[in-house]
């Protein structure tokens, strides 16, 4: 081939790159935000947006975000240690909680207020309690969140299912909780969470909640846990 043919050949090659370019950018480019997503303002909190997740199995997700710090009416932000995986109305649930309800209340409480979130699992592909060939649990469709407690700006951790911590707080935190979520699991639900509290936002038929936490205190007897997660009957749907 002659050299002036080789030109014309690479030159027209070119002519090409910056629109396979533009192809790519456009396959690989985030969906654009949703309406909660918009919702979810700076003022808010301190997240990004996160691709969908797909499998393994029916596990999964759309409109997935990282929760990464609630940010107080003060202009404080409150991290989420780790952060959280959640499904963007989850995550929109759980800001607004900390944000409204229980930052205030710790404050009032402990007179310092709270700066860390001590988060538990969010997104996990599994079975219900871990159990193989359970149904699946809310965290693996990235819509739940194992929550343990406070850091307040003093240094001290408060607890949520510590039955030496304020029982008041914790009643204010089980019952707003149990406000806002679908399902609140603590100590007294099952061996599961004695120590960490639970929240989805499952939905069921005809708008039926679950709050199974007995809020007691270190004199007080534990009453018999409950079935895990709503399955079988039921006695506590306050």
């Amino acid at each position: 081939m002659r050299r002036r043919d080789i030109l014309a050949v690479v030159a027209g090659s070119a002519c090409f790159l910056p629109l396979a370019g533009v192809a790519q950018q456009r396959a690989t480019a985030p969906p654009p935000a949703s309406a909660c997503q918009e919702r979810l303002t700076p003022d808010v909190v301190v997240m990004h947006p996160l691709p969908s997740i797909t499998g393994p199995g029916s596990c999964g997700a759309e409109d997935v975000v990282s929760l990464d710090a609630v940010v107080l009416k003060d202009g404080q932000r409150l991290a989420l240690a780790p952060a959280a995986t959640l499904r963007c109305p989850m995550a929109e649930a759980v800001a607004h909680w900390i944000r409204e309800d229980v930052a205030p209340a710790a404050a009032a409480t402990f007179g310092s207020p709270a700066r860390t979130i001590v988060a538990g699992v969010s997104y996990e592909c599994r079975g219900r309690d871990r159990i193989p060939d359970a149904k699946l649990s809310e965290h693996a469709h990235a819509n739940a969140l194992d929550l343990r407690g406070l850091k307040l700006a003093n240094g001290k951790v408060v607890d949520f299912t510590d039955k030496a911590v304020i029982k008041e707080f914790r009643d204010t935190v089980r019952q707003s909780a149990c406000g806002r979520f679908t399902t609140v699991l603590g100590p007294g639900s099952d061996s599961y969470h004695e120590r960490q509290i639970h929240l989805d936002l499952i939905e069921r038929q005809s708008g039926y909640r679950l709050c199974q936490w007995d809020v007691q205190t270190a004199s007080e007897t534990p009453s018999a846990p409950a079935l895990p997660e709503g399955r079988g009957p039921v006695t506590s749907t306050k």
